[in-house]
């Protein structure tokens, strides 16, 4: 696929397209070539199941040879259905929230999503050291509609991942 694109091309989308487009199309199930090609972007993976320096490896095809992101859909933990709050904890280390969760609008100025931002800490919390590895978690907000299916309601977010030039 990426041997479509000229050199210098950049998966770059926005975050009313990450959050309207891509987590929303995903997030409705669909079979069809719109959802292969998403497939083919942006792939699914536990993101609490590996290492942050892991990623670059496991990203989607336009995002392979990028040093500085990657984006990944990560499904909801059981327990976030239930109430509960995600664990975030990995081998090696844990992400950490920071600042607090803004929300992401339409160009319609109405809110779509959350992104919650969180920085990498190697060890176990609350002792962990701080390294330079960023996410930035999406969620959609859905407001129900008779057209649009029911799993827009669960938890699943699209992974925005890189590594800081300096904390």
């Amino acid at each position: 696929m990426e041997e479509d694109y000229p050199p210098g091309f950049r998966f770059f989308p926005t975050e009313e397209e990450l959050v309207g487009f891509y987590l929303h199309n995903k997030l409705e199930g669909q079979r069809n070539a719109i959802a292969i090609a998403i497939d083919r972007v942006i792939p699914v993976i536990d993101i609490n199941g590996v290492e942050p320096w892991n990623l670059p490896t496991l990203a989607g095809e336009l995002c392979r040879g990028d040093t500085e992101q990657w984006f990944f859909f990560s499904p909801g933990q059981e327990r976030e259905t239930r109430g509960g709050r995600p664990s975030r904890t990995t081998a090696c280390g844990y992400w950490k929230a920071t600042g607090s969760p803004c929300y992401v609008y339409s160009s319609h100025n109405k809110v779509i999503g959350v992104k919650k931002s969180m920085v990498f800490y190697k060890g176990k919390a609350p002792m962990g050291t701080k390294t330079k590895w960023k996410m930035n978690e999406y969620r959609a907000i859905h407001v129900p509609s008779q057209s649009t299916p029911a799993t827009l309601h669960l938890v699943s977010g699209i992974c925005h991942i890189g590594e800081l030039s300096s904390i």
